[in-house]
């Protein structure tokens, strides 16, 4: 009996530790014009209402722009953690780094990371050749990872 509990409470303590890991659960790369974040509350309050997402953009002010829809899996806060995007566009085999903070309001798990204006100048035609999401710590370390199937050429 006395085995058996604590087999339990070994079970429960590292689905606990699994549960606060960061992980990413998907990755959408879509464009998205400006009008598809235009909400009714908008036109009464003048905010932007962002729903259950977080909204970032390289360029605040505008709107259109190529987004990477990222779901996390339920973590542990991710206080001072950031998202760093590398994207290799069709204009040139150098990716191109982007950052923004992983900081969650409330509960959100959901981020919308968006290039914007000038950062992505191809318009709703244009579409990545190859990305790479990282979820970084405050202190750097790598925290959970995806990758599109072109970012590495497979080894020959």
């Amino acid at each position: 009996m006395r085995s058996l509990l604590s087999l339990a409470v070994l079970l429960a303590s590292l689905l606990c530790a699994r549960a606060a890991d960061t992980t990413i659960a998907s990755v959408r790369p879509h464009w998205r014009d400006a009008e598809s974040f235009d909400r009714i509350s908008e036109y009464f309050n003048g905010t932007e209402n962002t729903g259950d997402h977080r909204i970032l953009r390289t360029h605040s002010e505008v709107r259109a722009g190529y987004y990477f829809l990222v779901r996390l899996a339920p973590t542990a806060a991710l206080a001072d953690a950031r998202f760093e995007l590398q994207v290799i566009g069709p204009d040139s085999p150098t990716p191109k780094t982007f950052t923004f903070s992983a900081k969650p309001l409330s509960n959100q798990n959901i981020f919308e990371l968006g290039l914007t204006g000038a950062d992505w100048p191809g318009g709703a035609k244009t579409h990545p050749i190859a990305w790479r999401l990282a979820v970084l710590a405050a202190d750097g370390h790598l925290l959970a990872e995806q990758r599109s199937f072109l970012w590495e050429m497979p080894a020959k």
